[in-house]
């Protein structure tokens, strides 16, 4: 499985003007459900998961999220990317009573139990780069973002 698979340059969001999780989460969901991704549902279940399993992520320097939701809010299977322009607050996945600043967003829109969770750990994997993930943070094209993403996985997967 690779992650090439499921970006399109329509669900990334490169630098964008937000001021929380909940204003990705939307313009995530606005964008998806218009192209026929997701359910109606899929904005207040992705609410309530990251509120009762927060996605936050602190590692070597920086924060990152990976927000998912429910299989059945998915018709069909994508990854959404976001840089937001300043960093969001995410709850920590760890500690859910801490925060964490957010340099990039992973949205999980999968809805084969497998595919979340060999996404989720490809994703894992490719975070733990720091330099990987300044780069992914640092990109200003779409493309130039799903291409070195697909370039990153390969790399891990050997």
């Amino acid at each position: 499985m690779n992650i090439e698979e499921f970006l399109s340059e329509d669900f990334i969001w490169l630098n964008e003007p937000v001021k929380s999780q909940l204003d990705v989460f939307e313009k995530v969901f606005t964008k998806c459900q218009d192209k026929g991704f997701v359910s109606e549902a899929f904005l207040e279940k992705i609410k309530e998961r990251e509120k009762v399993f927060p996605t936050g992520l602190q590692l070597d320097g920086y924060g990152v999220a990976i927000p998912h939701t429910d299989p059945e809010c998915v018709n069909k299977q994508f990854i959404a990317v976001f840089t937001p322009e300043e960093d969001v607050s995410f709850k920590r996945m760890d500690d859910s009573t801490a925060e964490v600043k957010v340099k990039i967003i992973f949205v999980l829109g999968l809805n084969q139990p497998h595919s979340q969770l060999a996404m989720l750990q490809e994703i894992m994997v490719l975070l733990q780069d720091k330099e990987a993930v300044e780069n992914l943070r640092n990109t200003t094209d779409k493309k130039q973002m799903i291409e070195y993403l697909s370039d990153l996985s390969k790399q891990k997967q050997r």
